[in-house]
């Protein structure tokens, strides 16, 4: 990797963020306090999207209703924006909010959970000020401070990893955040090595099945340029950092990974004068989006490819065979809502449900350097996660939330789908049951791709509770083999992970 050049990057793009209003700057903002309790009274969902009010939950002991099943130990990790609301002003975009890591522990046949927020500097000053004193990326901050570069911006709000027994909070736009493992109390901001210190480190890693991770950083949202593809091993030690260049601006959340390469679909957007990142930011459907196809031998190359547009958020698998690849993904058909969904719910009013996210194929012909999508069953879904051990050259059972209730507009289902044989098991856990993503978890032992368990978080919004559900993988249909209940609920999340 260029160090001089990486460098020159990534301080344009902390420049971009101290000062360039139309890059964090919202160009309208409200106190919406008062108008989101007076929803939440209406409409008991909305919990799914109220701030805390502490720093940490529990430890506490879970209600467990069934039995867990022999062999299912470990603690499943979820991450999400939970701090909304400061001094009586609150934030109008769901990814502004301080990110909260929550910790499932089961095992014994007890379940328990604690949480507790991520003290990035962002935080632990605003705590102290009693204030929002920073930028966000979707709301305006009544007189903010202009910061010092992308970390003064750091939320720590989109997922989790862990390696080789290390915990991290992600974020898209700057460090990982280091946590203990057991009491979630922050560590500090990761530096994999001392040229990259601040260098953008996304939420959604990918990982081999020796243990090492690819994971990627978007240099051209700080106002830089290209891709930064990272490869951490096993042991938590940085084996590569090389910068990918990409001509034209376009946004990426994750990302796709067969046996010998890596896969970004970039979505081409336009941004409007003013106003904050996702609310000045445009997506562009139509203008192709450019699909760079990144060879693990020599991740400072790509195969280029151009595809008709499409909003995505979240990838299910990718294999390869003959020459050709295939990536599944999440294809929202409203570009407006993907950049700002739930939208109505962070004001406390009747959102409308998340309906135009469906399944599509991404078909690359490296040969031909062809293109094209394919339309699957219209099921409604999103956060698809498979089985890694899943052959490289077959595609996978993916798992997802689905379904949706128009009185509660959030997901209340947990489906497994097969795209190869356009079947499908669902099981509904009910009409005011909110179902985030469910991780898979293979039993110890079993070497079968889908010989395991899903571990799902929930939110009972007429009964005022927080769960965790355990189902069968291979049969989803028969429900929760265990399910376990907080008196409490806390706010929605987006990602997690499960370590035994």
């Amino acid at each position: 990797m260029n160090r001089r050049r990486f460098l020159r990057d990534l301080l344009s793009g902390a420049a971009a963020l101290a000062c360039t209003p139309a890059l964090l700057h919202a160009a309208t903002g409200s106190d919406g306090s008062a108008r989101f309790a007076a929803g939440l009274r209406q409409r008991p969902w909305l919990a799914g999207w109220k701030s805390v009010d502490s720093e940490s939950l529990g430890p506490t002991a879970a209600t467990l209703q069934g039995r867990l099943p022999k062999g299912l130990a470990g603690t499943l990790y979820r991450n999400g924006p939970a701090w909304f609301e400061r001094d009586g002003f609150r934030y109008s975009h769901w990814f502004d909010g301080d990110g909260m890591v929550h910790a499932w522990r089961l095992g014994d046949g007890a379940v328990s959970h604690r949480a507790r927020m991520v003290a990035t500097p962002k935080f632990t000053r605003e705590q102290a000020a009693g204030r929002f004193l920073y930028p966000a990326v979707g709301t305006t901050i009544p007189n903010a401070l202009a910061v010092r570069n992308n970390d003064d911006a750091n939320v720590a709000n989109t997922s989790v990893m862990v390696v080789d027994g290390r915990l991290f909070a992600l974020w898209e736009g700057g460090s990982a955040f280091e946590l203990d493992p057991d009491s979630l109390v922050t560590r500090g901001p990761t530096t994999w090595r001392e040229d990259l210190a601040l260098a953008p480190f996304s939420a959604h890693p990918l990982r081999e099945r020796d243990g090492t991770l690819w994971n990627f950083g978007s240099i051209s949202l700080l106002g830089g340029s290209g891709l930064l593809v990272w490869r951490i091993g096993k042991d938590g030690t940085l084996i590569s950092a090389t910068q990918l260049p990409v001509e034209q601006s376009a946004y990426l959340h994750s990302f796709a990974m067969t046996e010998r390469h890596l896969v970004f679909v970039l979505m081409p957007f336009r941004r409007t004068e003013g106003g904050a990142f996702f609310e000045s930011l445009r997506f562009a459907p139509d203008l192709p989006c450019k699909v760079a196809v990144v060879p693990k031998s020599a991740p400072d190359t790509a195969q280029w490819f151009e595809v008709d547009f499409a909003a995505i958020y979240h990838f299910g698998d990718a294999f390869e065979r003959g020459g050709r690849i295939q990536v599944r993904a999440v294809r929202h058909t409203d570009p407006v809502g993907a950049g700002s969904p739930m939208a109505g719910a962070m004001r406390g009013e009747q959102d409308q449900a998340p309906t135009s996210g469906h399944l599509r194929t991404l078909h690359l012909d490296l040969r031909s350097g062809r293109a094209r999508w394919e339309l699957h069953a219209k099921h409604v879904m999103e956060f698809p996660l498979f089985d890694t051990r899943t052959r490289g050259d077959r595609p996978a059972i993916l798992y997802a939330p689905t379904e949706v209730n128009p009185a509660v507009p959030y997901f209340n289902a947990v489906m497994a789908f097969d795209p190869e044989r356009d079947r499908r098991m669902v099981h509904r856990y009910g009409d005011h049951v909110l179902a985030e993503e469910h991780v898979f978890v293979p039993r110890p032992g079993s070497r079968r791709p889908d010989h395991g368990w899903l571990v799902g978080t929930l939110l009972d919004s007429a009964r005022g509770r927080s769960g965790i559900a355990v189902l069968d993988a291979e049969h989803v249909e028969d429900g929760p083999l265990a399910e376990a209940w907080l008196p409490y609920t806390f706010p929605l999340g987006f990602h997690g992970t499960f370590a035994g």
